[in-house]
This record gives structure tokens, sequence and C-alpha cells, in this order.
């Protein structure tokens, strides 16, 4: 449940991968005019990612209303990407996703997370940090700053 609305979590499958694809363009367009291009995600293809990632749909009323993509390395969890429907943001979803994640490093005998983000993306930088992420460091990319952020989990 996140902020009273009840939201399930489910691995997507292909069939999935023009909802997650919609999903994606919805949650990213903000930052268009913030960097003046498409942020990556955007132009991915989902019908391959789909296929070669673990995916975690965020399913409230029916409606895929947010993603995770994950990927195990030998020594942590990779995220690849987390976003939340415009629509459904500010209820907690991307919290869950994130705790889902987590949950699946400590099923892998991962004691790690690790992600990036456009520096620009400063509402995502801070809520990772809120959620125990730091800063490991940052570079250069397309005319702006990638930071690189990793969470270190208990066990």
């Amino acid at each position: 449940m996140a902020n009273g609305v009840v939201v399930n979590l489910r691995p997507a499958g292909q069939a999935d991968a023009a909802a997650i694809r919609d999903i994606v363009r919805a949650a990213y367009d903000k930052w268009v005019p913030v960097i003046g291009r498409e942020p990556l995600p955007m132009r991915a293809d989902y019908e391959k990612a789909v296929a070669e990632h673990p995916f975690e749909l965020a399913v409230a009323d029916g409606r895929i209303v947010g993603m995770i993509e994950t990927m195990l390395a030998d020594d942590h969890l990779w995220i690849e990407n987390v976003c939340v429907a415009p629509q459904a943001q500010g209820r907690g979803i991307g919290r869950l996703l994130l705790e889902q994640a987590e949950r699946k490093a400590i099923e892998a005998g991962r004691r790690e997370l690790r992600l990036l983000t456009n520096g620009a993306f400063e509402a995502n930088v801070s809520l990772y940090k809120r959620h125990g992420y730091t800063i490991d460091r940052e570079e250069p990319f397309m005319n702006g700053m990638t930071v690189y952020m990793s969470k270190r989990l208990e066990g």
C-alpha cells in the first residue's frame, strides 16, 4: 500500500514492453526542457530491455503506475531505471520500488545497490539521498553531469 492506494508489484513480461515505454516517456518528459534533449531512458528499446533484464511493475487499479529495471552484477544490484507515472507520483510508489530492489539484492547475496542519474534531476538526487543513497562520483556527460550513487545494505 502506498499512501492509501493498494499497489501490487509483479514481474514484467514481454507483453508489458509498450506500457513500460509509455510510462517511461511520460515520467521523463518533464526533464526534456531542463536538459534540452530527451533523457536516454526515453530512447531505450523496451522490447529488447524486457527480454534481457528483470523489470518489476507497480500496479494500482489494474494500471501500471511505476516500474524498476535492475541487473545483477557480481558485487551489487544495478538499478538501470526506476520511474513512476506523473499522475501517481508523490504516493510512495517510488519508495516501494526501491525497497523491492533492496529485497532482490539481499536475496541474491548482494549488499550494495548502485544507480546513476542526471545531476540536473535535482528532485531525483534528493529522493535517492532520502532513501539512504550517497553520491560516489560525478562525471561530465552530454553537456551535463552524471551522478553515480550507491547504497550499502545491512546484513
